[in-house]
């Protein structure tokens, strides 16, 4: 039997990993649940976001909505403006595990798909966020996961080993990418879930 090559790093994802993410939250209060479904549906909000964390400018996504219909286009201004109540701390237990990763001696990278225009969060908003030793992020670098050429950018920019690098990522099509590039990756369903695959590659952290 072959037994996993001990890790020296684990890359993460940051959105619903690292820091939760609602964008709904951001809206609610100043719109009602029936005003943020239809917007979520008009605007086909799911390939808005994707297009916005890969680079597409803030204000020609405004516009673009906009001219299909102006209440779209105020909707996303509106999310825009709001868009740090979206953000809503660390998971359960994540700030905790972090740190003892860190302690451990690990290399802690981030790779996540966010819009460069709303990079950083602002501090404080997720201590897990704040320990990272360093973040590639798409919407700077003009690709966003599962491409595989945001994963090579992380290879070599922070000289990390695949096979010595553990992926974390609550999204499948991105763990996917990720092993088939010969990294060890899991998903992420919790922080107790993430310290038992952890023991099992034998790295100290306490048990859940």
């Amino acid at each position: 039997m072959t037994l996993p090559r001990a890790l020296d790093a684990v890359l993460f994802d940051l959105g619903n990993v690292l820091i939760r993410w609602d964008w709904r939250v951001a809206l609610s209060g100043v719109c009602s649940v029936e005003e943020v479904d239809r917007f979520a549906v008009e605007a086909g909000f799911a390939d808005v976001n994707r297009r916005l964390d890969a680079g597409w400018p803030w204000d020609e996504a405004v516009a673009e909505l906009a001219a299909r219909d102006p209440w779209l286009g105020e909707m996303l201004a509106r999310y825009r403006r709001r868009y740090r109540h979206s953000l809503r701390g660390s998971p359960p237990g994540m700030d905790a595990l972090v740190a003892e990763l860190r302690d451990a001696g690990l290399r802690l990278i981030g790779l996540t798909n966010w819009s460069a225009e709303m990079w950083p969060p602002p501090p404080g908003a997720s201590a897990a966020v704040d320990a990272l030793d360093g973040v590639v992020v798409s919407g700077i670098e003009g690709v966003s996961k599962p491409d595989r050429r945001i994963f090579r950018i992380a290879i070599d920019r922070y000289r990390l080993d695949p096979a010595r690098t553990l992926f974390v990522d609550d999204h499948a099509p991105n763990v996917w990418a990720a092993l088939a590039l010969g990294f060890a990756a899991v998903p992420f369903t919790g922080a107790d879930d993430l310290r038992r695959t952890l023991a099992i590659r034998g790295v100290a952290v306490t048990a859940p």
